[in-house]
């Protein structure tokens, strides 16, 4: 019997099985793979100090960040990409930079820097699912590495203050959504009838803007415009996650056994790191 595979993650709320985006991707790619991931919400009985999550745990591998659980996925033979082209797995990693760099921005501020979302909803969920003291101090020390991220990657002089670059952010986050959209246009995913790796980045990026209510929703009126990138994500909540969070391929279909590189014929690893910093 294959060693367990445990995966530690934020919960859900307003109809998602997380609202962290990071533990959407891998919860998401788990369902397109197969994976057969036991998910373990936070609640009051975390012991953790940061919100670095989410955490894979197996019998001899503690594995963070989403790029890396899903390496370590698909060399146990969990492969949402097993059918793509190389072109394919060029564009995947293409698109991938381009929500880090475009639409990543502005995730972090409409959830952990805009004062409106922060204080009615971002800080008293989180802290409503993490022990005292640590509720306390968790919220605050990731909004601080959320704008730290912001500054880092869109902060270039002479624009060092998070107002000053405040429409730039959602200046280049309409831009990339329209990309996407047109990337989409009619298909059910990205590539084809198959979900894969970019789908479930996507859906962990657009999942939680376009469904948690907030009293600020710049970025979010403007998804709600692009009717096919809607239909995405609530494609994906129907299908793979109507009856929760834990993983399932749809029919019980086994995973090929040659799946093991995220691209078969030039065997890429995808490698960048994207969404929330702590």
């Amino acid at each position: 019997m294959a060693a367990p595979l445990e995966l530690s993650c934020w919960g859900g709320g307003w109809g998602l099985p997380s609202v962290h985006s990071e533990s959407l991707v891998v919860m998401a790619y788990a369902k397109f793979s197969g994976a057969p991931l036991k998910v373990n919400v936070i609640d009051k009985t975390w012991r953790g100090s940061r919100g670095d999550v989410p955490i894979l745990t197996t019998e001899d591998n503690i594995v963070s960040q989403p790029a890396k659980i899903l390496n370590f996925l698909r060399k146990q033979k969990y492969n949402a990409d097993c059918e793509l082209s190389a072109k394919q797995g060029a564009d995947t990693l293409a698109y991938i930079a381009l929500l880090e760099e475009k639409l990543l921005p502005a995730v972090l501020h409409t959830f952990w820097v805009e004062n409106d979302n922060y204080f009615t909803v971002t800080k008293p969920w989180f802290a409503s699912r993490i022990p005292f003291p640590l509720s306390l101090i968790l919220p605050g020390r990731m909004s601080r590495g959320a704008l730290n991220r912001i500054l880092l990657t869109r902060g270039e002089p002479p624009l060092y203050h998070v107002n000053e670059v405040e429409a730039k952010i959602y200046r280049d986050a309409k831009e990339c959504l329209n990309l996407l959209s047109n990337r989409l246009g009619t298909s059910q995913f990205f590539f084809g009838d198959t979900p894969s790796t970019l789908d479930a980045y996507v859906f962990g990026f657009l999942a939680p803007l376009y469904k948690v209510h907030f009293p600020k929703v710049h970025l979010q009126e403007h998804l709600k415009q692009l009717s096919n990138l809607c239909r995405l994500c609530d494609d994906i909540l129907n299908s793979y996650f109507r009856h929760g969070p834990v993983a399932s391929r749809p029919g019980g279909l086994p995973v090929p056994s040659a799946a093991v590189f995220l691209f078969t014929r030039r065997k890429h690893h995808l490698t960048p790191i994207i969404l929330w910093t702590s």
